[in-house]
């Protein structure tokens, strides 16, 4: 088995953590390969007898690497969707960071999960990726996005006018400071910071959220992630901003862009006894007495 170890802003305050993983692969003769800018935060973690080599691009892992272990929050596994690309690879979110829906697995919980992995007693949860195909090809080439494409005003204090057409029908014409159309995954990030519902992993669906629009009678819509979507900026600006998860650059209102689900899915490592209802539970606090 061979496994890459991915993460961003590695604190010392896991040095321990990682110490503890990298012990449980030594003594299962697991091969391992590491991002190479993660090493300058873990090289301190390693002894001198692990042999280490190291990847920068998707190319270097794909039909290399069983599992990645990402270590940070949900938006480092974001960040690793470009690296895994169409490569199947799955990969297991160890949290580091904050809330955490992604990266579900606590610090606490690493030993198991990577006992676990060693000896394959996981599962593979399938996500929906989402993919933009615009006149400009903004993105070069690394088009999707695991949690939502986002299209937002920029710059200044106008809304932003986006028609929606659902499968060449107009869905709503927005005038908001911009829209989310978010996959399954998604649905407990940005889009539910502005409102949105909560979808289950593996709903076959996607959630168009507006962001502040300006008309209160707006909601959000869950079509069919079957649907092809066409989207039309106007408005007072010239230009917006073109989000996918992380990624944003700006764009001009002239750019033609069509939205779809792609043709493979990114693989998150799901632990015995987990499920997605009580990762909401646990983070959200639901079911808690607040009164106190």
């Amino acid at each position: 088995m061979k496994i890459a170890l991915y993460g961003k802003a590695f604190g010392s305050d896991y040095d321990n953590l990682m110490r503890d993983v990298l012990c449980l692969l030594k003594e299962s003769d697991i091969d391992i390969m590491i991002y190479e800018p993660f090493w300058n935060d873990i090289k301190h973690c390693f002894d001198e007898t692990y042999e280490v080599h190291f990847f920068n691009k998707a190319e270097d892992i794909k039909n290399q690497i069983d599992v990645m272990f990402s270590f940070g929050g949900d938006g480092t596994i974001l960040d690793s969707v470009p690296l895994i690309k169409d490569s199947g690879i799955p990969v297991l979110g160890i949290n580091t960071g904050t809330l955490g829906f992604l990266a579900s697995v606590s610090p606490q919980e690493s030993a198991e999960a990577v006992k676990n992995i060693i000896a394959g007693n996981y599962e593979i949860e399938k996500r929906s990726l989402i993919q933009i195909n615009d006149s400009e090809n903004v993105f070069n080439g690394i088009n999707y996005a695991l949690n939502e494409i986002s299209i937002c005003r920029k710059d200044n204090g106008s809304l932003i006018v986006v028609e929606v057409y659902i499968d060449d029908m107009l869905l709503n014409t927005y005038w908001a400071d911009g829209i989310i159309l978010a996959t399954p995954t998604g649905s407990t990030a940005y889009s539910m910071s502005v409102g949105g519902p909560i979808m289950t992993p593996n709903a076959d669906s996607f959630l168009i959220t507006p962001i502040a629009a300006h008309n209160l009678s707006v909601r959000p819509v869950v079509i069919p992630d079957t649907s092809k979507v066409k989207i039309k900026v106007g408005g007072r600006c010239d230009a917006f901003a073109l989000g996918l998860d992380s990624r944003i650059v700006p764009a001009d209102k002239s750019m033609n862009i069509d939205i779809r689900k792609t043709d493979f899915t990114f693989n998150m490592v799901k632990m015995p006894g987990k499920n997605f209802f009580e990762t909401i539970r646990k983070k959200l606090l639901w079911g808690n007495d607040l009164r106190n």
